[in-house]
């Protein structure tokens, strides 16, 4: 079977349901012998025209796979003989929560997109950083998405980031900063310029690793810019350009809940990536992320200055075989244009 054919059964079943059986597999394909092998066999693009040095980490390639999609830490090693040149593990927060009430996933596949209000549910900080901890260091860079307990006010919210930076630093690369899911309430309220110093003051006292702050892609052009430059300013070393929206005017099949993502929010992200870039790039590693599911997209985005991209729902909607397929047609791409490897295109488009 191939994914086609796989994709027209699990879309049968509750798009949760699905990805839980899909995380049940995933977990015990480790067990089997000569499984990883194969995978890496079929799904895996390496050239070393694809590899750069970023924030003193190797990434054999530039497309990760953004938070949300392995919450709990389980499917680090079948992920990674996917193809993915780093992952994201969360969102987690210190303690375990259930998120908000089902049904809260839902597809939109006309639109090759996805609606969630999922509401960082996840087992919590001791038992992620327990699984974490087992495959770590590992090797491609592991980065922990980190977010604070709905119970948690937003005027004790840098204690719950404070909790989380402490616990994973032994089992992480990076961190990236969620304030920006809409699925916790007032969280957005804290991508503010006065949070973002506040935030990095207490956490860089904590670790060494790079700070990456992931921002919604629903504010002004000009709030994006200035609350990045703080960012950036502070001490950030990456942005990451975006997460899911809320404009439910993109579809007349939304819900008035949760955040979308895939097709329907790339123009967007593109337009609010390219703005940001302007002004960013150079002063902080940018990664693109929203509605990125080819090469010539992800090209595209690195043209414009990210050093790196992210997939979620494409994953989803094209499968497996997409790493491979985007790192190949990324490399082409850059062959054609005269360049001998992929950070030489990082930026192209604002170096003219």
């Amino acid at each position: 079977m191939d994914y086609s054919d796989i994709k027209k059964i699990f879309f049968k079943l509750n798009p949760e349901n699905a990805h839980k059986i899909a995380e049940f597999g995933m977990r015990i394909s480790t067990k089997i012998p000569f499984v990883s092998d194969y995978l890496v066999d079929n799904f895996c693009f390496i050239d070393t025209k694809l590899s750069q040095n970023i924030f003193g980490l190797n990434f054999l390639n530039p497309v990760g796979l953004a938070g949300g999609f392995d919450k709990n830490a389980t499917m680090i090693i079948p992920l990674s003989a996917m193809g993915f040149g780093f992952l994201e593990y969360g969102t987690l927060t210190p303690k375990p929560q259930d998120g908000n009430p089902k049904p809260r996933l839902f597809r939109l596949i006309e639109e090759k997109s996805i609606q969630n209000a999922m509401g960082f549910n996840n087992d919590g900080l001791d038992k992620i950083k327990a699984r974490a901890s087992k495959v770590y260091p590992f090797s491609i860079p592991l980065i922990a998405n980190i977010g604070k307990n709905k119970i948690t006010p937003n005027d004790m919210a840098i204690k719950d980031y404070e909790i989380l930076v402490k616990g994973l630093d032994s089992c992480c690369d990076a961190f990236v900063i969620n304030i920006s899911s809409p699925n916790t309430p007032n969280l957005r309220d804290l991508q503010s310029e006065s949070f973002i110093n506040e935030l990095f003051a207490a956490l860089s006292n904590l670790t060494k690793k790079p700070l990456i702050l992931k921002i919604a892609p629903d504010m002004s052009i000009d709030s994006a810019i200035s609350l990045c430059l703080t960012a950036a300013n502070a001490g950030f070393k990456g942005i990451i350009i975006n997460n899911t929206s809320v404009d439910y005017s993109l579809t007349t099949k939304a819900k008035d809940f949760g955040g979308i993502s895939g097709q329907l929010i790339k123009d967007k992200s593109k337009e609010l990536f390219k703005e940001v870039a302007k002004e960013l790039y150079g002063k902080a590693v940018l990664i693109s992320c929203g509605g990125i599911d080819n090469g010539q997209d992800a090209y595209e985005r690195i043209k414009m200055g990210a050093s790196l991209v992210q997939i979620y729902t494409s994953f989803i909607y094209e499968g497996p075989s997409i790493c491979k397929n985007i790192n190949s047609q990324i490399l082409n791409l850059a062959l054609s244009e005269g360049y001998e490897n992929i950070s030489q295109a990082v930026g192209a488009n604002l170096r003219r």
